[in-house]
């Protein structure tokens, strides 16, 4: 109950990884407490179950580190990163051939078919781990929220594994639920976001390692900073207002000023929308959650497809905390991070506020995004709920 909506992701980060180490651990027991008495169909479940959980424990953690700030949002970027991860996995493929077999692997070693038989688990209880490491942090901190459902995924998986090797059909079905369900969010989302869900699933695999070349992207114009009062005169001069939260409104629990904004402006005989990109709050859903907390009619809230072609109409679109889900730089710039992502285009709208903290701040694409130096783009700095409350104070003074 102590964690905010804003934590949620790197909250179920963890969990993830609690998963995976408890299907480590399970699968460890059930080994060590029935060694010599097991069938193959237990110890491949054992075998299995060790190495998702491993993948799940390690990667969950990365990704818990990567949301939470803990660690650089930037994808590592190792020189023959595909075929590190080629050999992780032939190793763990390896390993499970002479943890099912280990008389062969004991012909060629001086080992014992049981002493065989645990350095493999413990093989591949090691090199999973590393495995999911760098598997998740070969992945940008842009592509987390997909990262988040592939773990969610897997941690179904272990769990199908679990229920086998405990001969638990709920555990399995359950697990299976978990699973699938994880698996089928990840290719929409792969989808929503421009990104291979096989290059997502593999740490990058396929994609080119860019080097930094030292030279920051030049943007040309000068931003230009709006108050209060100018923000408020044109969204009562403007018929079409679309609104468009990020991450930003979910930090600064601006969400219930904004559907006052909304619901009065609305009340004028404006039309007023919520446009929400499938990513936008680090998680998906996030921000539809946030704003039926806050009351917003469900027929205001339109998602990116339903809304993307309508911004050449808008006269003002308010864009509050968010960056990477607006930025242009995804259609126009092929060196940034997130470019091929599709994005909400609100630069094409007849007037852009961008409610921010500071200029400074940038999304997970970690650059400054390019809309807000063009001529239709103002930004009213300061905190998001602050401005939103002057906002709704101001406009419902003006409604009376």
């Amino acid at each position: 109950s102590g964690v905010g909506p804003t934590e949620l992701p790197q909250t179920v980060a963890a969990f993830h990884s609690l998963v995976g180490l408890a299907a480590m651990a399970g699968a460890a027991g059930e080994y060590l407490g029935n060694s010599g008495d097991l069938m193959v169909g237990t110890l491949s479940s054992i075998y299995l179950a060790t190495f998702i959980g491993g993948v799940t424990f390690a990667g969950s953690l990365v990704a818990f580190g990567k949301l939470a700030g803990m660690m650089d949002a930037a994808p590592l970027q190792l020189r023959g990163r595909d075929q590190l991860n080629l050999a992780m996995l032939g190793a763990c493929a390896l390993g499970m051939g002479a943890f099912l077999s280990p008389e062969i692997s004991a012909s060629m070693t001086a080992m014992d078919p049981e002493t065989v038989r645990l350095a493999s688990l413990g093989m591949v209880g090691a090199v999973s781990s590393i495995l999911g490491y760098h598997l998740t942090a070969s992945i940008g901190g842009a592509d987390m929220p997909v990262v988040i459902t592939v773990l969610n995924s897997y941690s179904g998986w272990a769990l199908v594994a679990e229920g086998f090797l405990l001969n638990n059909p709920l555990l399995a079905q359950v697990g299976a639920l978990i699973g699938f369900s994880g698996a089928i969010l990840t290719w929409i989302m792969c989808e929503a976001m421009g990104r291979n869900i096989v290059s997502v699933i593999l740490g990058g695999a396929g994609t080119e390692i860019v080097q930094k070349s030292g030279e920051a992207v030049e943007m040309e114009g000068e931003v230009t900073v709006a108050s209060v009062d100018a923000v408020t005169e044109a969204l009562l001069e403007a018929k079409n207002i679309i609104i468009t939260p990020g991450y930003g409104l979910a930090v600064a629990q601006a969400q219930f000023a904004v559907a006052d904004i909304a619901k009065n402006l609305k009340a004028m005989g404006k039309n007023v929308r919520f446009a929400i990109h499938p990513v936008a709050g680090r998680m998906p859903g996030q921000l539809n959650v946030l704003l039926a907390e806050a009351g917003v009619p469900y027929d205001m809230v339109f998602e990116m497809e339903e809304i993307n072609d309508d911004f050449d109409d808008v006269d003002v679109t308010l864009v509050i905390g968010a960056s990477d889900t607006v930025s242009s730089a995804a259609e126009d710039d092929p060196n940034c991070s997130i470019y091929g992502m599709p994005v909400l285009r609100v630069w094409k709208s007849g007037q852009v506020f961008v409610l921010k903290r500071s200029i400074g701040n940038t999304g997970y694409a970690g650059m400054m995004n390019p809309i807000l130096f063009k001529d239709n783009t103002d930004v009213c700095l300061g905190d998001a709920k602050d401005t939103c409350e002057a906002l709704r104070t101001a406009v419902m003074e003006a409604k009376k």
